[in-house]
């Protein structure tokens, strides 16, 4: 079999055709972006009937997930007094796992999560140490931290019995929790 030929010219016309062929993509992509979910007026759209029924808002969440956050934990974790041998434990695996990019008082890498726990539900809290890919991916206030810190948590691969003790450690750091007296530090 001879090989095939192509000249200088045929290269040159496949290639002003891609080109071509991308360029129309991506002005289709940014007209069907940009003009698909603009709506004229003040009045605001109807959720579709699919969301209505399964309880969802436009971002597709339920209203569990709004407080709750998205990952494996998808009941209310309860809470009573704080477990201070689980918040020890706790402390142990922030350190090790958490403190090099989280302080208590201060922005650092990541929030300061000194008051995280009035701020979140516990269930939400837990969430977003399981399952912090799917938090950002999905859910608008994780959405939003990601977009303020730049930089996106890690999944560390902890347990749901370790995301529980580092959340009795993180329930000792609340102003107003029976182990913080306001000097603590955590570095």
């Amino acid at each position: 079999m001879e090989p095939v030929r192509t000249s200088a010219r045929q290269i040159e016309m496949t290639s002003r055709t891609a080109k071509a062929g991308w360029a129309g993509a991506a002005l289709l992509l940014l007209a069907l972006v940009g003009c698909g979910g603009a709506k004229s007026g003040n009045a605001e759209a109807a959720p579709p009937a699919d969301q209505a029924a399964a309880g969802t808002d436009a971002s597709g969440l339920t209203a569990f997930q709004m407080e709750n956050g998205i990952g494996p934990i998808t009941e209310p974790v309860q809470v009573g007094e704080i477990d201070h041998e689980l918040a020890e434990t706790g402390e142990k695996t922030f350190t090790e796992k958490c403190s090099a990019c989280h302080k208590m008082a201060e922005r650092y890498v990541g929030p300061a999560l000194g008051e995280v726990t009035v701020r979140r539900t516990p269930t939400y809290v837990m969430n977003m140490i399981l399952a912090p890919d799917q938090m950002y991916t999905k859910h608008p206030t994780a959405r939003q931290l990601l977009a303020e810190f730049m930089t996106p948590m890690p999944n560390l691969g902890l347990t749901s019995d370790q995301a529980r003790s580092v959340l009795e450690y993180l329930r000792t750091q609340a102003p107003g929790s029976e182990k913080h007296d306001g000097s603590e530090k955590h570095d």
